[in-house]
């Protein structure tokens, strides 16, 4: 099957890179899993993969969210746990958030 065929076509991707101050990685790698199990069992979330970085080690992590449409990721950040996850206790422990939304184009 072509791969532009398997894409739902509103679709849309979060890629969010986020900065941890070393002494705060294991607590977020803890949340993060919480965040990742909650997300996965939203009927909306197609995939949610996490990276960490290896230069250096551990200070940053990259989140990869696909979502079926703009009303699942809606759905998604007005969560009640996501709200308590994100805001409440992980934001607090990084050092610095970039987030992007994307969506996949057929470039042909």
């Amino acid at each position: 099957m072509d791969r532009a065929m398997s894409i739902p076509s509103q679709s849309l991707v979060t890629v969010a890179r986020w900065e941890i101050a070393a002494q705060s990685l294991d607590a977020v790698l803890a949340l993060v899993a919480e965040l990742r199990r909650r997300s996965l069992e939203e009927p909306g979330c197609l995939g949610y993969d996490v990276f960490e970085s290896i230069d250096p080690p551990g200070s940053a992590l990259l989140l990869i969210e696909r979502y079926r449409d703009a009303a699942a990721l809606d759905a998604h950040r007005g969560a009640s746990y996501y709200r308590e996850l994100v805001f409440d206790r992980i934001l607090p422990m990084l050092a610095a958030r970039r987030v992007e939304i994307l969506r996949p184009r057929d470039v042909g």
